[in-house]
């Protein structure tokens, strides 16, 4: 029996359910943000965030900037393989593993405070994460393992029954049973302090930092695993526990008479034991939190009807200490060590360098462009084989309808460097398409109330492994409201 397999295929499901889905940048940090992705070159309140050098065109007094959105997202794993038939609950070769993740207030601030030629900023946002996340049946990683259990355990038991019986007929069958769940949340709280100063009516740059904290839980279990004992359903930490005890009491009878079938069956033993030990209840819960500061820098540059931007924030090293409490059999579990209590999870915020344009071929009508580069590669994480640079490419358009009403239409094109090796259904990210538009009202010359909605639709990405086959996308809405201010 290949026990031993079993056993280190057990430890990596029990693993896995720490890692809910990769930590996400958030881009979208306010309402503006979500009727008009392409921000990178505008001059408004929201470039605290997406332009900050830009701020210090705004005309001189207090500038303020309150919006809340809603996100609602799904993951969606298809996860196709032969040993599913023998689920006694869901004989299908195909099963659909979903998670939702909703987070229904996602608050922004961002402030401004102009002089003359000075602009002193202050933004906070849920730059990471920003919800929770749940799969009420687990994942295909989940049960990819417990449908090999009845596979890497019945030859040497029936075998065994065979001998010790004289009776040929299987035992132990290819059926199974078991309980899974998994839940991720996570927050990553972003405060940015900075100052720009306009060198001239053209010329402006920008000095800051971005402070983060991170905060996250991951709960999960394997639980109630059950095998086939002839034909009933069987919990089978006690199925294999006892076949254990049966095994090693044939190898003592033995020992005198036939000392190499005595080793063989001692053997056995051991390894049923272990797998009894494997296929207990595993239970992970896992509280993590940490800080990270990073220096940011912008410029803009103003000429005639165009604007020019740039941003760069440096990568912020993120280190996650853990405080945990892990049922022992998790904690017993090398493959875990990194997430009992007190040790650390390395989860770096990539830099970030951003470039746009925009410009006003008639007056009232702003058209934008922008490219993100995430340097993702440079980064310290958890799942780093999955990491290539991400590119974002984005174009959008504003219009003033009269003195009153603006409408927005923009568009957000994300690519990742995907690999086989790295995508999972624990933390993976598929290349979308973002779609937003809304509308502003002007109440007042210093009171706008902003209205937004977007909608990512993800391209399907299908990994195959022999003759298994996982098919990975998301959804992805958020609408926003939003006020901004002037004093």
């Amino acid at each position: 029996m290949k026990t031993t397999i079993l056993t280190l295929s057990l430890l990596a499901a029990a693993m896995q359910p720490v890692m809910a889905g990769g930590l996400l940048t958030n881009t979208n940090q306010s309402a503006l943000f979500v009727r008009n992705p392409s921000r990178d070159a505008v001059i408004d309140i929201d470039g605290v965030y997406s332009n900050p050098a830009g701020v210090a065109f705004l005309r001189p007094g207090l500038h303020l900037s309150l919006s809340v959105q809603s996100a609602y997202q799904t993951r969606t794993i298809d996860t196709s393989n032969p040993l599913f038939a023998f689920n006694v609950n869901d004989p299908n070769q195909t099963h659909r593993f979903r998670g939702n993740a909703n987070a229904p207030v996602i608050p922004s601030v961002q402030a401004a405070y102009n002089t003359d030629r000075w602009s002193f900023q202050f933004g906070f946002a849920i730059t990471g994460g920003g919800g929770k996340c749940e799969f009420d049946n687990g994942l295909g990683s989940f049960e990819q393992i417990v449908a090999g259990v009845p596979q890497l355990t019945k030859g040497g038991i029936n075998n065994f029954m065979a001998v010790a019986t004289g009776d040929p007929t299987p035992v132990m069958g290819d059926r199974y049973a078991y309980e899974a769940y998994m839940r991720g949340r996570q927050y990553y709280f972003g405060f940015t302090l900075g100052a720009a100063y306009r060198i001239n009516d053209n010329l402006s740059v920008y000095g800051g930092v971005r402070m983060l904290y991170g905060n996250a839980n991951y709960y999960g279990y394997l639980r109630n695993i059950q095998v086939d004992n002839a034909g009933t359903m069987t919990a089978a930490p006690q199925y294999f526990s006892q076949m254990s005890g049966q095994m090693q009491q044939t190898a003592a009878a033995l020992q005198a008479v036939n000392p190499e079938l005595s080793a063989q069956l001692a053997a056995g033993a051991a390894q049923l034991a272990g797998a009894a030990a494997m296929t207990s209840d595993i239970n992970l819960n896992c509280d993590q939190s940490g800080f990270g500061i990073a220096p940011i820098i912008g410029v803009d540059y103003k000429t005639g009807r165009w604007n020019f931007a740039a941003k760069y924030e440096f990568k912020t090293r993120m280190r996650l200490k853990n405080r945990s409490g892990n049922s022992p059999s998790a904690d017993a579990v090398a493959m875990l060590d990194k997430y009992k209590d007190g040790g650390t999870v390395a989860e770096d915020s990539p830099s970030l360098l951003t470039v746009g344009a925009m410009v006003e071929p008639v007056d009232g009508v702003r058209l934008t462009a922008g490219w993100h580069h995430y340097f993702d590669v440079d980064t310290k994480q958890y799942t780093k084989s999955m990491l290539g640079d991400t590119n974002e490419y984005l174009l959008g358009a504003e219009w003033d309808i009269d003195k009153s009403w603006i409408v927005s239409l923009g568009g957000q094109r994300t690519q990742y460097a995907m690999k086989d090796a790295g995508m999972n259904d624990i933390s993976f990210n598929v290349s979308s398409w973002t779609i937003g538009g809304g509308v502003a009202y002007r109440i007042n010359d210093n009171l706008r109330l902003n209205a937004g909605y977007f909608e990512t639709l993800y391209d399907t990405y299908d990994k195959v492994e022999g003759p298994i086959t996982n098919s990975f996308t998301r959804t992805n809405r958020v609408f926003a409201v939003g006020l901004d201010m002037r004093f």
